[in-house]
């Protein structure tokens, strides 16, 4: 029987950090994108983290940035994961190696599991051992999540159904969830974990402490309903 974990992602303020660790998230997010709504400067990132209390665990989120310009920023700011978020190689994950590194892929009905197979060879072929878990994010969108736009679970589903995810890394359950969708996504997906921006906020990039234990509430219920069949991450 395993828990399923969770990831506030989008953190922009440290009493959001702080209260989303109080209310029992597993870990949050930081984004180091420009061009993203939710971004903020490793200024910004420090204070974030003066509040973060133990095993709490900080997440840098980047997309299409150079692998030394990751490692820079992780060693400056002495974060130990990374998601990344755009359309990085395999030849660039390999590169963070120190890193626990996880994956953006885009779920759409034509190009998953083309994706799919392309890191699962990689793997085979070059090991990638700090490559931890595949994010699984909304397809119908080109931007790099906290868009709010549902996930095409049908679609993950099959992919499960049809051995697709063998041989990876455990997935973790994003794109539009909310309170009210998670438990459903929890029970049916059994993702190692889920991660939630724009669904947990009350205006963009602020997050709502009362829907943050809303979203936790809402997996702690299909964690319990789901205990007689849990068996370790999926």
């Amino acid at each position: 029987m395993s828990r399923t974990r969770i990831k506030i992602c989008g953190i922009t303020r440290p009493q959001d950090a702080a209260a989303a660790a109080r209310l029992g998230a597993d870990a949050i997010g930081m984004v180091f994108y420009d061009r993203a709504p939710r971004g903020i400067t490793r200024e910004v990132a420090r204070q974030i983290l003066a509040v973060l209390p133990p095993f709490v665990s900080p997440v840098g989120l980047f997309v299409d940035e150079e692998p030394q310009a990751v490692l820079d920023a992780a060693a400056e700011l002495n974060l130990r994961h990374v998601q990344l978020h755009g359309d990085e190689s395999p030849e660039q994950v390999a590169e963070l190696a120190g890193l626990t590194v996880i994956k953006a892929i885009r779920v759409t009905r034509e190009g998953l599991r083309p994706a799919l197979e392309r890191w699962r060879s990689a793997i085979v072929g070059d090991a990638l051992p700090h490559l931890r878990s595949l994010v699984l994010e909304t397809g119908a969108t080109a931007e790099a999540g906290g868009t709010g736009v549902p996930n095409d679970w049908n679609t993950v589903r099959e992919a499960q159904a049809g051995g697709w995810f063998t041989g990876l890394p455990p997935i973790i359950a994003a794109g539009g969830l909310r309170p009210g969708t998670v438990g459903d996504v929890v029970l049916t997906v059994r993702p190692w974990a889920v991660d939630v921006s724009s669904g947990v906020e009350a205006t963009k990039g602020q997050k709502s402490e009362e829907l943050i234990a809303e979203f936790v509430h809402a997996v702690r219920d299909a964690d319990d309903a789901d205990s007689p069949h849990r068996d370790g991450p999926h």
